[in-house]
């Protein structure tokens, strides 16, 4: 069996652009849960107390996985990383240092014996907090392999249950990752005593061929994020992962705890919280994934699906049927059916999307299953106090100034301005920070629709930057000005609760 590690939360919120809100986390959180990952490496606890305060809670929250937090190999890291997991009914601390000559030369500033006294000492120290302890060697893929294995055994003596091999740069090829995995396995006192465990990037393209090779190899744990998102190329992804040994479970002889029919749920909640789409072409979760164009691909298709499909949309989540709801549909019906997508609603949140749901309808004809999970997603993870869209007003054209009057409500108050600007989008943006009062650099913005047809919802994304910050809001509506003021004001208002949690802990600190 192969342990999935999902570091969606860590080193995929490390990717440019890609930070995500404490709500935000927790709701990924919860789905990586459904989606029965082995592991949730729920963040770096000594960066930032929002990172520390998210892992935290995650780790009380999540019950049926291991949650890890990562820690760099110091006495202080480590003891916060407890602190952080020790809530969890499975906690794990996940501490590592640098193995290559290149990073101990120009990074540590330490020896070879000064890392392998390192290794044993905050190895041993992790332990006293916790059992479950992971040892990563980084940049092992460019290390001295006679150095990296003196590293590992004496991990491994300390107490370390777990010894993850990081190719952190994606530098090694598929043939050299898989004679590491394997020569780790020959010439490493114990190893077969502990999850051997890998972590690969994707800067060559070949994270997942790496990871798949050092599955072959006999490593029992893969490190991955969804829709591989990660650092500089992202990482190995895990849908990719996933779907491959499953498909090609005769090849790889093993299987994992994944709930596949969850996948293509999880990959839209990633890509809607951090603002980055999927490309059409992504394997597994891309938009033309199981679509078929040519001529003879659909010939093949209607005369037997697996001359063209090696696995069936269904097996990740997808479905062939479309939602036919209209307006005159009742709650018990759109309930049923949000049941059958997976999706299990308070009866608040069913309230809200049933309301969304009929003015909906009154909009476009015909309803389909995904503006029903948009309609799920798009909720609010703000209270009263954030601002919210009471109206507009756009006048626009190509032989006058566009011109946006806006109205926004916030704790029972409505304020209003106009604004001016390069089109219609940007009138009404700048008609916001008149509100607000303040200006933003909008950093990226995009729309597409939701589904086909004239009527089809618009789903905006826009990411705004605050110092070295990068904040993503998210909105939907039929009207595509409409979905682009609801992002930018999400977006907004994230900026506003981020700030005024700073400011309290400024007062308690």
């Amino acid at each position: 069996m192969i342990k999935i590690f999902d570091t969606t939360l860590r080193d995929g919120e490390q990717s440019p652009g890609c930070s995500m809100s404490f709500d935000e986390k927790i709701e990924v959180a919860k789905q990586l849960e459904k989606l029965k990952v082995d592991v949730i490496e729920a963040g770096f606890a000594a960066a930032s107390i929002g990172d520390f305060n998210s892992i935290r809670e995650i780790a009380n929250q999540v019950r049926n996985c291991t949650v890890a937090s990562l820690a760099r190999a110091l006495p202080a890291d480590i003891e916060r990383a407890y602190e952080a997991v020790k809530g969890a009914a499975n906690p794990r601390i996940h501490t590592f240092i640098a193995t290559s000559d290149l990073h101990m030369k120009y990074k540590l500033k330490m020896s070879r014996e000064a890392v392998i006294q390192h290794t044993q000492s905050m190895v041993k120290y992790a332990k006293q907090f916790c059992n479950d302890i992971e040892f990563s060697a980084e940049d092992a893929s460019r290390s001295d392999p006679m150095f990296l294995y003196r590293v590992i055994e004496e991990a491994i003596k300390m107490g370390a249950t777990t010894i993850n091999i990081p190719d952190t740069v994606g530098y090694t090829t598929p043939d050299e990752f898989y004679e590491l995995i394997s020569n780790i396995r020959y010439y490493v006192k114990n190893a077969d005593a502990v999850t051997l465990s890998v972590h690969c990037h994707n800067d060559l393209g070949l994270a997942v061929a790496n990871s798949l090779a050092a599955v072959r190899a006999g490593a029992t744990q893969v490190e991955c994020t969804i829709n591989g998102i990660g650092e500089r190329a992202g990482n190995a992804a895990l849908e990719e992962i996933v779907m491959a040994i499953n498909t090609r479970s005769g090849h790889y002889n093993q299987m994992t705890h994944i709930d596949t029919k969850e996948i293509i749920k999880t990959s839209h909640l990633v890509s809607k919280v951090t603002g980055t789409r999927v490309q059409h072409n992504k394997a597994i979760v891309g938009e033309n994934a199981f679509a078929h164009e040519s001529g003879i691909h659909q010939h093949g298709m209607l005369a037997n699906p697996m001359t063209y499909e090696i696995m069936t949309p269904e097996s990740i989540g997808l479905t062939t049927n479309s939602l036919v709801l209209g307006k005159h549909s009742g709650k018990h019906a759109l309930e049923d059916r949000i049941k059958s997508l997976g999706y299990q609603l308070t009866d608040a949140k069913l309230n809200e999307v049933f309301n969304g749901f009929k003015a909906l309808a009154d909009k476009k004809k015909t309803i389909y299953e995904r503006d029903i999970e948009a309609l799920i997603q798009a909720k609010s993870a703000f209270d009263e106090t954030a601002y919210t869209l009471a109206s507009f007003v756009i006048n626009s054209g190509n032989i006058i100034t566009s011109t946006c009057q806006i109205g926004l409500k916030r704790e029972g108050q409505i304020y209003d301005s106009v604004a001016h600007g390069h089109g219609p989008v940007d009138a009404a943006f700048k008609a916001i920070e008149k509100i607000i009062g303040t200006s933003y650099e909008l950093d990226d913005y995009t729309i597409q629709s939701v589904t086909e047809g004239e009527d089809a919802q618009g789903e905006a994304m826009v990411k705004i930057k605050v110092d070295s910050e990068t904040y993503t809001g998210y909105g939907l509506s039929t009207d595509i000005i409409e979905a682009s003021i609801k992002a930018y004001l999400s977006a907004i208002n994230k900026i506003i609760q981020n700030s005024e949690v700073e400011e309290s802990e400024r007062k308690w600190a």
